[in-house]
């Protein structure tokens, strides 16, 4: 996809910043259950990063997907990308390093903290 220079540096920056985030522990990824991706929230969007097989495995393509909670737009970005896959492969490498021991989680569990929101 072709992208004019503005919006690759817009995105390169984006992801500087989320690698940042996740780095500084202010940005917290987690891994469900039965899943072949990470995702985090951050800013009222879902972030999307996979899939999660071992960084030895390197010709797997990687991908991290963007999209708003109230919106149906999306950004995604591939490792396969010319202009900004280094930059994704190096935020995948800080997110596995942040998340490796985190255990799987189930973020569609009926819990009761989701039941006392309810009011039930």
């Amino acid at each position: 996809m072709a992208r004019d220079a503005a919006t690759v540096e817009r995105l390169k920056a984006l992801l500087a910043q989320i690698k940042g985030l996740t780095e500084g522990g202010g940005l917290h990824w987690e891994r469900q259950v039965g899943s072949a991706h990470r995702y985090a929230r951050w800013k009222n969007n879902l972030l999307i990063l996979g899939p999660s097989t071992p960084l030895s495995d390197k010709h797997l393509p990687r991908y991290l997907l963007i999209t708003p909670f109230d919106s149906p737009d999306c950004i995604e970005i591939n490792s396969n990308d010319e202009e900004l896959g280094q930059e994704l492969m190096g935020l995948v490498q800080v997110v596995e390093k942040a998340s490796a021991s985190e255990p799987p989680t189930d973020p569609f569990a009926i819990t009761d903290e989701l039941l006392d929101r309810l009011g039930t």
